[in-house]
Formats: C-alpha cells, structure tokens, sequence
C-alpha cells in the first residue's frame, strides 16, 4: 500500500471511531452502517447491543451484480437492506457513514432505504 493511500485509509478510519463515539445501534434503532470500496458498496443493519447482524445488502450478490458500482447500484442496495430489514421487524435506524463523506454513493444508500420505507 503507497503511503498516501495508507494514510487516506488511517483518515477515514480516525474519522470513523469519532463517529462510533456517539452512534450506538439498539435493538429499538439499530445501526445501518455503510462501507464503500472502489469496486462494491455494503450496508448493514447492525445491534451493537447484542452484536448481531440483524440485515445486510451488498453489490456482491448475484442479485445486484450487474459490473457497476454507482450510485444507482448503491440505491438498489439501500432499499433491499430496507426490506431485509422491515422483514426482521426494524423501522427506524441511525445511520452510520463508517466515515466517508454522505455524498454520493454512501447518500444513495440513505436514500434508497428511505425510498424503502425505512425511517433514518
């Protein structure tokens, strides 16, 4: 790994425990934490409480395969980690960038869930 890809990833990750300070997921609200890489975008429905995964979606799934990773990919995953997710009986989530900026794909997923019937 080059030196400024390290240190743009150590970023984003400083950025992320800053976040995880506040954003705790509940059995009542659950956590939806998004993770993007270059090629894929993940979403999970995640009880911090229990430490399970209550939901999760992502562009690796033959369902979503389709070769792309933009930010109509990244709606497509938000709304089926929605369903997935009202499924298990969960209607509200606090959201959880995992410290990219909501912009984008990340905002995408937000809103797909929300298209979705889930309440951010």
């Amino acid at each position: 790994m080059s030196s400024s890809a390290k240190q743009k990833r150590d970023a984003r990750i400083r950025r992320h425990a800053r976040v995880r300070k506040q954003v705790r997921g509940t059995a009542e609200r659950p956590r939806l934490a998004v993770f993007r890489s270059n090629r894929h975008i993940t979403a999970q429905v995640i009880d911090d409480r229990a430490g399970r995964t209550v939901a999760s979606a992502s562009t690796h799934e033959s369902t979503l395969r389709d070769g792309s990773s933009n930010r109509d990919a990244a709606t497509a995953v938000g709304r089926l980690v929605a369903e997935r997710a009202k499924d298990a009986g969960v209607e509200r989530v606090v959201f959880d960038r995992g410290g990219f900026l909501y912009h984008g794909r990340v905002a995408a997923v937000a809103e797909g869930a929300r298209e979705a019937g889930l309440e951010l």
